[in-house]
């Protein structure tokens, strides 16, 4: 199924102790994990139980997460992150981290005027 621009895409948590945070969420939940290389150290996808379909990250808060905040983070589709970040800055809003590139997509952390924190994401072109 794919996701239609303005949908939550991905949810992440960075955190410093992620693979304690990891086996709690596996724990409680019921979520798997799958270990995702960040070259030298693990990150993990936590996978729904049965269908194994990846429903969120459990990240270390160090290499390209070094910035992020230790909160659930939700990341909303967006079809251009130019105009969104724009946007963010016209409406109020803060840039929180510079738009980082994951493979070929695009994201950045913003802040509502409000103070809530979101990432928009832009997913590649194919």
């Amino acid at each position: 199924m794919k996701e239609a621009i303005g949908e939550m895409a991905w949810l992440d948590l960075s955190v410093q102790n992620a693979t304690e945070v990891k086996d709690f969420y596996q724990n409680v939940i019921g979520w798997q994990t799958s270990e995702v290389s960040m070259g030298d150290y693990q990150d993990y996808a936590m996978l729904t139980l049965g269908s194994g379909d990846a429903v969120a990250g459990i990240c270390h808060a160090k290499g390209c997460n070094i910035d992020l905040p230790a909160a659930w983070l939700p990341y909303f589709l967006v079809e251009d992150i130019e105009q969104a970040v724009t946007a963010t800055k016209e409406k109020g809003g803060e840039l929180i981290t510079d738009i980082k590139s994951m493979g070929q997509d695009k994201y950045a952390v913003i802040k509502d005027p409000a103070g809530a924190v979101c990432a928009i994401y832009q997913k590649a072109t194919s």
